[in-house]
């Protein structure tokens, strides 16, 4: 899910995990309606990671991961917590050190593997590697996508980023001002699919696409035409063509 800061996108996912209620309509999640089930058991069929994390600074990696089935009253073996760090690529050994030993890509993989702990159905992500450094959030979202293939997950992730919205999704959904505005896949985005709004997002990693690739040609930066002049026009210019 892409949109604007304030278009809504975080608040849906809330609705779908029930820590916010539908003022209209509902959210079906396994033909159940999600404000009809005890909170409690829908959220240990969700997996959630969100940006800031949220680990417990005092409690040890291992407990941190175990913490969701500790509560509904499992306990995990520690060969399943080294299970789920080797899901997420780190060593076992890591189970025993606190988040502030770790860096924040090792800290973000730790909140995907506790997510992971009571083998959810679905996992919700809301801007989980938004302050990750590049390379760290290239790898991180390349690690997410293969669990979500090889865990046979659904997965709905919140982010700001168009270009990793369209390298690692099937479906692209854009929201603007609360409301659905277009549903794609990548291909057909790029395509030009979607109308103006998902079409004016889908312009920015296009227009730094071509901007860097005529750097590369030796084009002097000063020369090159501003970024919202050219994302303007790329709008226009598939509103005409359409």
């Amino acid at each position: 899910m892409v949109g604007a800061s304030g278009s809504g996108k975080s608040t849906l996912l809330k609705m779908v995990n029930a820590l916010e209620q539908p003022s209209s309509g509902s959210v079906m999640f396994g033909g159940e309606d999600v404000t009809t089930l005890p909170p409690p058991a829908l959220r240990r069929r969700i997996g959630y990671v969100f940006q800031g994390i949220g680990l417990f600074p005092h409690m040890p990696v291992g407990e941190n991961i175990a913490i969701g089935p500790r509560l509904g009253g499992e306990r995990l073996t520690l060969d399943r917590i080294a299970e789920l760090l080797e899901l997420v690529e780190l060593d076992s050994d890591m189970a025993s050190r606190l988040p502030d030993e770790l860096s924040g890509g090792q800290r973000q993989r730790v909140g995907v593997a506790r997510a992971l702990a009571n083998d959810p159905r679905l996992l919700l992500m809301d801007e989980p590697f938004g302050a990750l450094d590049p390379i760290t959030r290239d790898a991180l979202g390349n690690t997410v996508r293969a669990l979500h293939d090889r865990l046979g997950l659904t997965t709905v992730m919140v982010t700001h980023d168009m270009a990793e919205a369209l390298l690692l999704a099937d479906r692209v959904m854009v929201m603007d001002a609360g409301q659905i505005v277009a549903d794609e896949a990548p291909r057909a985005l790029l395509a030009g699919a979607g109308g103006p709004i998902a079409q004016g997002l889908v312009a920015v990693p296009r227009d730094q696409a071509e901007r860097l690739a005529a750097l590369e040609k030796g084009a002097d930066p000063a020369l090159l035409p501003p970024e919202e002049t050219s994302r303007d026009d790329a709008v226009q210019t598939r509103d005409e063509a359409r």
